[in-house]
């Protein structure tokens, strides 16, 4: 009998070895190793090909049909922002986010209101029917009101199943509209000597699920486990082999959370939407500039108001400043809500091109709502909140900050600015603080004053108020 071969996969990146690797070469993870037995490939059948439309010949573009984009309505608004306007028939959607972040119950409500107009199999490897049911039974008295219960779905089908094989026999007896596996990870195919979530599991389960979703129609949500890193565990080429790849993020003490968009070959990437997370489930904030504002402490030093774009929407969020005197020797830097590396080069620029004496205070900042915040557009209101908190003194309580701070001390300016000043004005903002554009091809929104300024220096004496004296 010939002794079985083995061989050594990355878990990160999918390369594999002939040996054991405390590093691997290709992605730099360490300890990320694991040994699987090389299986032989299985036979193919005659006539069994491997392409997403059942035929290989080649057509003219004008001859195929879809003229329209087809989407299934969704009926929650923050959900089909994200995913463009609605589900397109045949996608496969990665949903990926932390444990306990709220994946789970945001796809259930998803199945359930789906369930409404059609046939949705929601495949679960994780939880139990019973489980499942009274998470159900939650959601439904939140849609019942005065404490009633809503109408129970009848085209939802529930089954907890981790076989590929058989998730696949289920799919066809009962040819559902929507597929929601819950999770890629705990599915595996019993031809395959691996485990279950494995890269080769994880890849050949997400590759036949794209094959029968593109053949036939059907819309599959693959919920996704992520490494403590914050990526989607397993190969990076299940990112790949999916359509969109959707990111439930939030900061776990707080109970506001984003669906991002990172992938989206239907719609805009980088979109967001944003839910609550209550008892009841996950309820959708259609405003959630103003949530995010509801609880600001005005004329309060430390506290500036950013405008930021999240895909085609603006935000308008808090960013606190604390700066305090040290009591070590070396200073603390503490952000939460932003890169490190922008705090520090801001620190470092209001230093050397504002003149205050940063090096020796400790340094906190934080963006309300457990939110993260990217983009350079920040930059202005990091150094707002920092000076602010420094000099004790507060910022005009009707202005938002805008802009991109340079080495030198410049102000830069950042794209979709009309659209971050209608926003600001529709929430009630008098002041905009922006850079000076040199070349205006259009004029600025009404309903706002735009203070136009060159340096951070000029952008200081525009959004504080006189300092408090002692």
């Amino acid at each position: 009998m010939t002794k079985p071969k083995t061989q050594y996969v990355c878990q990160q990146c999918g390369r594999t070895f002939a040996r054991q690797m405390g590093r691997c070469p290709q992605c730099n993870a360490w300890n990320s190793m694991v040994e699987e037995l090389i299986a032989p490939p299985p036979a193919a059948k005659h006539g069994a090909g491997r392409s997403l439309s059942g035929t290989s010949v080649p057509r003219r573009l004008a001859e195929i049909s879809g003229d329209v984009e087809e989407r299934l309505p969704l009926n929650i608004g923050e959900f089909a922002r994200v995913l463009g306007g609605g589900i397109v028939p045949g996608s496969i959607v990665l949903v990926g986010g932390d444990p306990g972040i709220g994946k789970s119950t945001l796809m259930l409500q998803v199945a359930m209101e789906m369930a409404r107009s059609g046939t949705v199999l929601y495949v679960s490897g994780e939880e139990s029917e019973r489980q499942i049911k009274m998470r159900a039974l939650r959601l439904l008295r939140q849609n019942g009101g005065d404490g009633g219960l809503a109408e129970m779905p009848d085209g939802l089908l529930l089954v907890t199943e981790t076989s590929l094989g058989v998730i696949l026999e289920h799919i066809a007896a009962t040819n559902p509209m929507l597929l929601v596996l819950d999770s890629i990870q705990t599915t595996y195919l019993p031809e395959l000597e691996s485990s279950a979530g494995s890269v080769t599991q994880v890849r050949e389960c997400a590759s036949r699920l794209r094959e029968l979703a593109k053949s036939s129609g059907m819309a599959a949500f693959l919920i996704g486990h992520v490494t403590k890193e914050g990526a989607i565990a397993g190969p990076r080429v299940l990112e790949h082999i999916v359509d969109t790849v959707l990111y439930l993020e939030g900061d776990r003490f707080q109970s506001y959370r984003l669906l991002r968009s990172v992938k989206n070959r239907f719609g805009a990437t980088s979109e967001v939407g944003v839910f609550e997370m209550r008892e009841r489930g996950m309820i959708e904030i259609t405003n959630p500039s103003e949530a995010f504002l509801a609880e600001r402490m005005v004329n309060a030093p430390g506290s500036a108001i950013a405008v930021t774009m999240e895909g085609t929407r603006p935000l308008l969020v808090e960013v606190q400043g604390l700066t305090s005197p040290t009591a070590f020797g070396n200073p603390r830097r503490t952000p939460n809500g932003v890169d490190m590396n922008r705090l520090l080069l801001t620190v470092a620029v209001l230093t050397r091109r504002v003149g205050l004496r940063l090096g020796e205070q400790d340094i906190f900042l934080n963006v309300v709502g457990g939110i993260q915040v990217d983009e350079p557009a920040a930059d202005l209101a990091m150094a707002v909140a920092l000076a602010s908190s420094y000099r004790d003194a507060a910022v005009r309580a009707d202005t938002v900050v805008i802009g991109e701070i340079g080495l030198s001390g410049e102000l830069r300016m950042v794209g979709q600015m009309p659209a971050r000043l209608r926003e600001a004005a529709k929430l009630g903002f008098q002041h905009a603080i922006v850079p000076r554009l040199l070349r205006k091809s259009e004029p600025w929104p009404q309903g706002i004053e735009v203070i136009e300024v060159r340096s951070l220096r000029q952008a200081l004496d525009a959004a504080l108020v006189a300092e408090k004296s002692g």
